[in-house]
């Protein structure tokens, strides 16, 4: 991550936009990660069986957590794992971005001057007023 100690607010705010824009580029993704696992059959005639040997594998896991549990799905070599190899690393680009944002933003807060306490100025052509509507229409929700 970039030292953003000494950027002005206008470049802040420049990268924050540049920022929204790479995550709006983002592709598909997926969380979890990709484990390579090796595993013995059980068979005691089977070469896997003798001391030392690793196992059947390489197999393929993709490992999430859904719900508070832990989620592994078996996938085959080939097209199904290159495509969740791709997924995943969108994923890890898209949380990088996101972690990029919150620091510019938390930059941005810390530069921004401060100004008279309350609510922020009206939008440009928004009405100001009381926050009492009219007593013909409804109440907002």
């Amino acid at each position: 991550m970039a030292d953003l100690s000494g950027r002005d607010l206008a470049w802040l705010e420049r990268r924050r936009a540049e920022l929204f824009a790479l995550i709006g580029q983002v592709g598909d993704f997926r969380r979890g990660a990709l484990n390579a696992v090796w595993r013995k059959c059980g068979k005691p005639t089977c070469q896997c069986a003798q001391p030392g040997h690793r196992g059947h594998g390489p197999q393929w896991n993709l490992t999430r957590r859904v719900g508070g549990k832990t989620v592994n799905v078996h996938l085959k070599p080939g097209p199904e794992l290159d495509k969740a190899r791709r997924e995943v690393a969108e994923h890890q680009r898209f949380a990088d971005l996101v972690e990029e944002v919150s620091a510019v933003s938390e930059a941005i807060c810390a530069a921004r001057p401060v100004t008279a306490i309350g609510a922020p100025p009206p939008a440009e052509g928004e009405k100001g007023g009381s926050r009492r509507g009219s007593r013909r229409s409804p109440p907002p929700r």
